[in-house]
């Protein structure tokens, strides 16, 4: 049997969003032109986001399904990665390493990576988001359910739930 190398996938255009400072936002489109995943395929566009006037910055798809899914400060030092969380607000990921704190249901505080278990149901199944950037967990996702902070303060206070496995929340529970 004679196999084929495969091929990256091309990304043609990428859109993406990005708020104007006044409450509205604009759509973009534009062709990748950076490899940021190092697999031989373009899949990020270069852009200055943090004003040091430098095109170190970039918004990425990753999935190759043609909307930008990572927004990257400094790709060419000291990567920060940020995810859209599927709100339309990124995140700080710590898919590429680093730590959060967090606080399980039973008050205790935590550190650890992008993957840990929060509800304590002994499976490490849960994502954890930093929504500010202040190194506390705001959100913790998984596949039945997703935890929110809405105040600010370190403690879960909404659990959100997927009774029809649809990827949207059916139900919020306070905690």
């Amino acid at each position: 049997m004679v196999e084929r190398a495969r091929r990256p996938h091309r990304l043609i255009g990428m859109e993406y969003c990005l708020g104007d400072g006044d409450g509205s936002a604009t759509i973009w489109s534009a062709a990748p032109d950076i490899d940021l995943n190092s697999d031989g395929a373009l899949d990020a566009v270069g852009l200055d986001f943090d004003g040091d006037g430098l095109l170190d910055d970039a918004m990425a798809d990753l999935d190759a399904d043609g909307v930008a899914d990572h927004l990257v400060r400094d790709h060419l030092s000291d990567a920060a990665y940020f995810t859209d969380d599927g709100t339309g607000t990124w995140v700080v990921s710590l898919d590429r390493g680093g730590s959060l704190r967090w606080f399980g249901l039973d008050g205790v505080e935590h550190s650890g990576g992008a993957v840990v278990d929060v509800d304590a149901d002994g499976q490490v199944d849960d994502r954890l988001l930093d929504v500010n950037g202040d190194g506390l967990a705001d959100r913790a996702v998984s596949a039945e359910h997703a935890f929110v902070d809405t105040d600010g303060d370190g403690r879960w206070d909404i659990k959100l739930s997927d009774g029809d496995a649809d990827g949207k929340a059916d139900g919020a529970d306070e905690l």
